[in-house]
């Protein structure tokens, strides 16, 4: 049972699917109803949301079960980008290619989340060369094995992330327990570095600095690339004229807008040139549409 609930109403442009199944974030777990639940922070919630009966938009609903419940109302509007105007996003993305109009059509309701910046550092590191699947159960397992336990829900227990002093006083042996293969080193050796340059006060820096500011900052951790290094900026420090390149979006790239397969540095040289401080944006609707028709 939720200890407090915050409420939104109106809310536009929203699917709970579309935002938490669309790999930026793995610590959410779709119930049987269609909602969500998950940690954000120190706070575990059970996310819904109700459409609203002949009218655009719909009412989003946060059973909060732990956590600090003060600023519950701000944080969460935060969280979930409430306040950001995504139809008119998408009105500025269709004029920039002949084929957006139908790709953010399919994608309608996402949302890129403000997540931790901790968190989302370690979760991408985790993600390089790896699934959804595996990178959610090896995030769940450093979690449950070094973060602490922030309730229950449904009969499942949840845990906080660790924090960087936590994972730093571990060797790679001790994070053999969460199978994380090479990127147990990469983990251990980002705790170290951020733990002994101030902890989150030296991350919290970083959301000051411009976007190749940033960048370059990212880029000195050991096992961060450009594609790692544009996730992060995009998802943990709103940094949203990032476009990082996959092979989902190296192919929608060349499909839609004919940049050689496989030139990521072309890709982003367009999208910097077309999308510009919606690149971020653009970049979901993309992997959404090309993941929903990846037979196609």
């Amino acid at each position: 049972m939720a200890a407090c609930e915050f409420v939104f109403e109106g809310v536009r442009e929203f699917s709970l699917a579309r935002i938490f199944e669309c790999g930026q974030a793995f610590r959410w777990r779709r119930e049987d109803d269609g909602s969500y639940t998950g940690t954000a922070g120190e706070r575990l919630a059970n996310i819904r949301f109700s459409p609203e009966d002949g009218a655009c938009g719909g009412t989003v609903r946060v059973g909060q079960m732990s956590g600090a419940q003060t600023d519950g109302t701000a944080f969460w509007a935060d969280y979930l980008d409430l306040e950001r105007d995504y139809g008119r996003i998408r009105e500025e993305l269709n004029k920039s290619g002949a084929a957006m109009p139908e790709i953010t059509a399919a994608g309608e309701g996402l949302r890129i989340l403000n997540q931790d910046f901790w968190e989302t550092l370690l979760s991408f590191i985790v993600s390089q060369n790896n699934n959804i699947p595996r990178i959610k159960a090896c995030i769940d397992s450093l979690c449950r094995h070094f973060g602490r336990e922030a309730g229950c829900f449904a009969e499942r227990t949840y845990y906080t992330f660790p924090e960087a002093g936590t994972l730093a006083a571990l060797s790679e042996a001790d994070l053999g327990v969460c199978r994380l293969g090479y990127r147990a080193g990469y983990i251990v050796r980002a705790a170290r570095r951020v733990a002994g340059d101030g902890g989150r006060q030296w991350l919290d820096s970083l959301r000051a600095l411009d976007f190749r500011q940033a960048e370059r900052a990212l880029l000195s951790f050991h096992g961060i690339g450009p594609k790692v290094a544009g996730c992060i900026l995009l998802f943990g420090l709103g940094k949203t004229e990032g476009f990082p390149v996959d092979v989902w979006i190296g192919r929608a790239m060349h499909r839609f807008f004919g940049v050689a397969e496989g030139d990521a540095k072309a890709a982003r040289a367009y999208a910097e040139t077309h999308f510009g401080q919606n690149a971020g944006f653009a970049l979901q609707y993309l992997f959404y549409y090309m993941t929903l028709n990846k037979n196609n």
